[in-house]
């Protein structure tokens, strides 16, 4: 099957500078698909080649197989990291205007703003306007005007910036229920908890290149588990047992699950006399794969 989102080795330059630099990607019908990077990473500058808002210096990019994007802009919703919404506008009437921008005409924008906001819990803002609205109303309000002409590509570029926990759940049920009935989505984000609650599938970028590609849980996979583990005794023979790069911090030894697993430091630390007192082994996090992957210094902006 064609895939929704396809891009070959697309490369930008700026000041002689490579922001992006050969990026591929292949995003399935259906799917929720994250970009992941640190600040500055290059996401934004390459969601906008996708789009065909900024032509690539290298390389090819095709929506559903329209090598020329803006031929099909009607059927992407995009929600840019700048928002922008008029102040005195209603909400409704908000949603009604980027619908009749993308083509709907007037009544049929007003009478799907209503449903909308309707299903977001928002019914009774609709005539508010947006300057009376939470940043996390009007953050919603703008994802609805994204999605009012019925797209089957959804583009979302850092759509959790600024959310309170409470809206962050609600826009992450508005993307589940868009991908429900068949859409597409794709956004980016250096949050990397949402991306670990909504992709099956990745594409980390660091650096303007990609750094991984694939599926969630390929990415955790890559890297080997971590234990914790806290004992009475603080010395002892036993400690021969750890690994290398063991380090005690907070009263609890970490360190990585060797290739052997754990039983024989188990039968170490029982034949020492540690004492154990917790013994716990957690598989990695995106988060722990997006550090190694990009580097600690890199991911400084990324949050878990």
């Amino acid at each position: 099957m064609t895939p929704a989102v396809l891009a070959e080795g697309l490369v930008k330059r700026f000041d002689g500078r490579a922001v992006v630099d050969g990026i591929d990607m292949a995003v399935p019908v259906g799917a929720i698909h994250g970009v992941l990077g640190p600040n500055g990473a290059g996401k934004t500058t390459t969601l906008r080649m996708l789009l065909g808002i900024l032509e690539p210096d290298q390389g090819r990019r095709a929506l559903f197989g329209e090598t020329a994007p803006l031929r099909i802009a009607g059927q992407i919703g995009y929600l840019p990291e700048e928002r922008g919404l008029y102040p005195a506008m209603a909400a409704r009437d908000a949603i009604a205007f980027m619908g009749a921008l993308r083509g709907l005409g007037q009544a049929e924008a007003r009478s799907r703003a209503e449903v909308l906001l309707a299903e977001a819990g928002l019914a009774e803002a609709a005539r508010r306007p947006i300057r009376a609205l939470s940043k996390g109303m009007a953050q919603t309000v703008q994802l609805l005007g994204t999605i009012v002409h019925r797209p089957r590509l959804l583009v979302l570029d850092e759509p959790f910036s600024g959310l309170d926990a409470l809206n962050q759940e609600r826009l992450e049920a508005l993307i589940r229920a868009q991908v429900a009935e068949g859409v597409t989505v794709l956004f980016s984000t250096h949050v990397i908890a949402h991306a670990e609650r909504l992709c099956e599938a990745v594409t980390i970028i660091g650096g303007g290149r990609v750094r991984f590609a694939g599926t969630v849980a390929e990415a955790r996979g890559a890297f080997p588990a971590r234990v914790r583990l806290v004992t009475r005794a603080a010395d002892g023979s036993w400690r021969a047992a750890l690994p290398r790069g063991a380090a005690r911090t907070g009263g609890a030894w970490q360190f990585d699950l060797p290739e052997g697993g754990i039983e024989p430091i188990l039968a170490a630390l029982i034949a020492g006399g540690a004492g154990i007192e917790t013994l716990s082994i957690e598989p990695p996090s995106l988060h722990d794969a997006f550090v190694a992957l990009v580097g600690t210094g890199a991911a400084a902006g990324a949050a878990a």
